[in-house]
């Protein structure tokens, strides 16, 4: 691969796809992680992978839980693409780890030695990995790896802050475009509106509870799965309301929701939430999908077929200051770190 030139088709990677040709990395086949970088580019020596929670949901049903079934899958999706792109989910995750090389014309701002999350998806991230996964038990998100992966000049990265576990800050990284995009949404309808959180003791769910009522929610609802996570939500405050239902059942869901609510989250990392979540949400409100698992047919045909006038979006994992937004919630609030950590163990020093 010719490491030379430069413009829009190298700050987004397409010198990096190697089939099928014109399409962006997020949608190729296989990616080229020749370790060489552009002058736009940065290699980044990996430590730790983050695998989003649909793509390893998907990854333990499949293999019935066998860890060494779960790491083998891994290592040959990363293998044969050149990435970590789930071919049933669609999905991938982020990571941690140290910059190795900064091309002189990278406009990223990051320089030899800084410990950094990437910001960007797996799916389109050149990726390979050189330590078997030997030091990951298959068991977890989180995957403690060796290698190297590229980050383009339209990537977007973010430096580890100094204040809180690699773990923590990497599991809070993963999912921070979900707060930052409730907490748009919510301030821009105004008048307090009410909201409901679908999936809300999990990591995004939690976030995105604290930033709608930071943005001024008149009142929150927090939706769950089991009797334990209703506990723990109930014990957190961070709900004005939780109930318990199948998110895979509409009927189920707007009977627990009850009057239906202005803004509704999606925080689910299964399939089939569509439109329960529809259904919660009043007309003229705003539903927004934040799991890999939504599916955009069922989502567009399920709000047509039941004459629902709500808008829809997609949150796509991006907001200015996205990062910023979900480290100071967990700073600020006691009771986000504390489900953060009860779900994902994350809070211990690395």
């Amino acid at each position: 691969m010719a490491m030379t030139g430069g413009g829009t088709g190298t700050a987004v990677g397409l010198h990096r796809v190697l089939e099928p040709a014109g399409v962006l990395p997020q949608a190729a086949l296989r990616l080229d992680p020749d370790p060489r970088i552009r002058p736009d580019e940065v290699r980044i020596g990996v430590e730790r992978l983050n695998l989003d929670a649909a793509s390893f949901r998907q990854l333990h049903t499949a293999h019935g839980g066998d860890p060494d079934a779960i790491r083998a899958e891994v290592l040959r999706i990363i293998g044969e693409r050149g990435k970590m792109h789930n071919p049933v989910t669609g999905s991938g995750g982020m990571l941690v780890g140290v910059v190795e090389e900064a091309g002189p014309d990278s406009p990223l701002g990051l320089k030899p030695g800084d410990r950094v999350a990437t910001l960007v998806s797996l799916t389109l991230t050149p990726l390979a990995i050189t330590d078997g996964l030997a030091g990951w038990d298959g068991r977890s998100e989180q995957v403690p790896a060796r290698g190297h992966a590229i980050l383009f000049g339209r990537s977007i990265a973010a430096v580890l802050p100094d204040d809180m576990p690699v773990p923590l800050a990497l599991a809070v990284m993963d999912v921070c475009g979900a707060p930052a995009l409730t907490h748009r949404v919510v301030a821009a309808r105004g008048g307090g509106p009410t909201v409901a959180v679908l999936g809300a003791a999990g990591k995004s769910g939690c976030l995105s509870l604290a930033a709608a009522r930071r943005a001024g929610a008149s009142r929150v609802i927090g939706l769950v799965p089991t009797a334990e996570e209703e506990e723990r939500l109930v014990a957190s405050g961070l709900a004005d309301a939780v109930v318990r239902a199948d998110a895979r059942d509409p009927v189920a869901v707007a009977a627990a929701v009850g009057e239906p609510v202005d803004v509704t989250v999606v925080c689910v990392d299964v399939p089939g939430c569509e439109h329960g979540a529809i259904l919660a949400t009043a007309p003229g409100g705003t539903v927004v999908f934040f799991s890999m698992a939504t599916s955009f047919p069922a989502a567009a045909l399920g709000a047509e077929g039941l004459a629902a006038d709500v808008t829809m979006l997609i949150g796509n994992g991006y907001v200015p200051g996205h990062a910023e937004t979900a480290l100071d919630l967990v700073r600020s609030e006691p009771a986000v770190r504390a489900l953060f950590t009860s779900r994902t163990g994350a809070d211990s020093a690395e």
